[in-house]
């Protein structure tokens, strides 16, 4: 009976063993067959991709673009094209053509983020003339070595104006770098005279309402501005936020006002009586001056300052215009709204015409609500420099742009704040109010702070007596990486006003007074008569 039992349970443990080592073959044959399957899958991709870029690149109508830097997640969408005739004549856009991602070159972004596909026309015959001026040729796309969302900031017009088109004479391309976690922005004057891919040349102010009233396919009056923007300046701008001047107004008053340093005198008429009458301009109108000082607006004092052009351009605009985004946001972030502002999202989207996704804006809140004012940089274009006056058969008056000046101002835009102009950043600047006039301080270190200096408003210097002269006593006495020549531009001072005071246990690197000649307005906006 024992010798049973025990036959058995060797069989029985042989059984077992063969089991396991069946299990254990299976097992490796099917890994290895999955191994192959995967490599044969990876191969078959790459084949894919590189046969879709031959394609691409074989294609008469694409557009020369580095497959590397093509978007947010450097070629996930890169496109062509809308075919364009000498009318408004529309045709289907091509199948967008998609590249193989690469590795970036900084730190990566969210990997959830991506972006809208930039759809291009076909180029204008080469030397064509239209509206007694040649058709500039595409502009250079300016290089990204970051990962970049632009957002194209629009005030519009439509309010007041009769003839039911939408001018967009506000123009702001806010560029948020997720890698850097800074912004750059940058202006464009809306009397540039462009190439609008319709087929026409037009200032770059009417793109947008063009668009609206062909019905532009893809994307409306925004997708012909964002072609025209790229074709014009190399930038390509992802998304748009648009508002008329009610809704600028009801951002500024749901905000309780914004704070605005005003560095210029301006003049200009103003509509007097109730608010509803300054709104109607039904009790007339009256010459306001606003002096240079430090104010809080509401909503139609902000509009009336944004708007005012009567001693000043369209280059000095574009720079208020900034300054009031920047107040705006200030003022957001200060009362913690921007942290509420998916709970916001519904009332603001009411009031702003936009097509920035819920996700997406969800995805980069976290970036925007680290933002601090002394990451962001400021750009306008210059005048002549960037631009020169022309005048059209048809007697307007508009501004061509200076290609390879608007080349290198769209570059700077794409391009963040080196480890020297950082540095530059760093050092301390306190500045006393010495002038007689209330809160000139405040005006003096939003100066520097727009030109990117560390600059603190400290009130009124202790002293009995006015200083009749703008001061800045430097206490470093650098050699090189001096701040002293750059706070001198801003402020718009002499070497004379410039005294040495080294001070090794200093507090501030740099100290600037503020006298009775104080006069930093160096932005083309006109004396005021009197």
């Amino acid at each position: 009976m024992m010798q049973l039992v025990a036959r058995w349970l060797c069989r029985a443990l042989t059984c077992v063993v063969a089991c396991i080592v069946l299990v254990l073959a299976f097992a490796f044959l099917w890994t290895v067959l999955q191994i192959t399957a995967v490599n044969d899958q990876g191969r078959s991709l790459e084949g894919t991709t590189a046969a879709r870029r031959d394609a691409y690149r074989a294609t008469a109508t694409a557009i020369n673009v580095d497959h590397g830097r093509a978007s947010l997640r450097a070629g996930a969408s890169i496109v062509l094209l809308q075919l364009e005739s000498d009318g408004p004549t529309q045709e289907e856009p091509a199948t967008v053509v998609a590249a193989s991602p690469t590795s970036p070159a900084q730190t990566p972004a969210p990997e959830d983020i991506s972006l809208p596909k930039l759809l291009l026309p076909r180029d204008p015959p080469e030397g064509k003339w239209l509206s007694g001026t040649q058709v500039p040729s595409r502009a250079p796309e300016a290089f990204r070595a970051h990962r970049l969302v632009n957002v194209l900031l629009l005030g519009s017009d439509e309010q007041m104006s009769d003839d039911n088109f939408i001018r967009t004479d506000t123009m702001i391309v806010v560029s948020l770098n997720v890698e850097t976690g800074t912004v750059s922005m940058l202006s464009f004057p809306r009397d540039l005279f462009v190439y609008i891919p319709h087929g026409r040349m037009g200032r770059l102010n009417t793109a947008f309402g063009l668009g609206e009233n062909l019905n532009w396919d893809p994307g409306g009056g925004f997708g012909l501005l964002r072609q025209t923007i790229f074709y014009n300046f190399g930038i390509n701008v992802h998304y748009y936020a648009r508002v008329d001047f009610s809704g600028f107004e009801a951002i500024i008053d749901r905000l309780g006002g914004v704070d605005i340093a005003v560095d210029c005198a301006y003049r200009d008429y103003y509509p007097v009586g109730t608010a509803d009458d300054r709104r109607s301009g039904s009790s007339g109108y009256r010459l306001r001056t606003l002096p240079v000082g430090y104010y809080t607006f509401d909503g139609f004092d902000a509009l009336w300052y944004a708007r005012t052009r009567k001693y000043t351009d369209d280059f000095d605009r574009g720079r208020r215009h900034q300054l009031l985004v920047r107040a705006i946001w200030r003022k957001a972030r200060g009362q913690g709204l921007a942290t509420t502002l998916p709970q916001l999202w519904p009332e603001l989207t009411k009031i702003v015409d936009t097509d920035l996704p819920f996700e997406q804006m969800l995805r980069l809140l976290p970036i925007v609500i680290n933002l601090d004012l002394g990451d962001v940089q400021n750009y306008t274009f210059r005048k002549i420099y960037h631009t020169r006056n022309w005048t059209t058969p048809d007697g307007w008056i508009v501004l061509l742009p200076n290609p390879e000046a608007v080349a290198e101002l769209m570059q700077a835009l794409y391009t963040p704040p080196s480890r020297y102009q950082a540095a530059l950043a760093g050092p301390r600047i306190a500045v006393y109010n010495a002038s007689g006039e209330e809160n000139w301080d405040i005006v003096a270190s939003e100066r520097l702070r727009w030109g990117g200096y560390n600059a603190i408003a400290l009130g009124q210097l202790e002293a009995s007596e006015d200083y009749p002269s703008n001061q800045l006593i430097d206490h470093v006495a650098a050699e090189k990486g001096s701040l002293v020549p750059g706070i001198l531009r801003a402020l718009n001072m002499s070497e004379d006003q410039v005294s040495l005071e080294v001070r090794a246990d200093r507090e501030f690197d740099y100290d600037v007074i503020i006298g009775r000649d104080y006069e930093s307005c160096t932005f083309g906006v006109l004396p005021l008569d009197g």
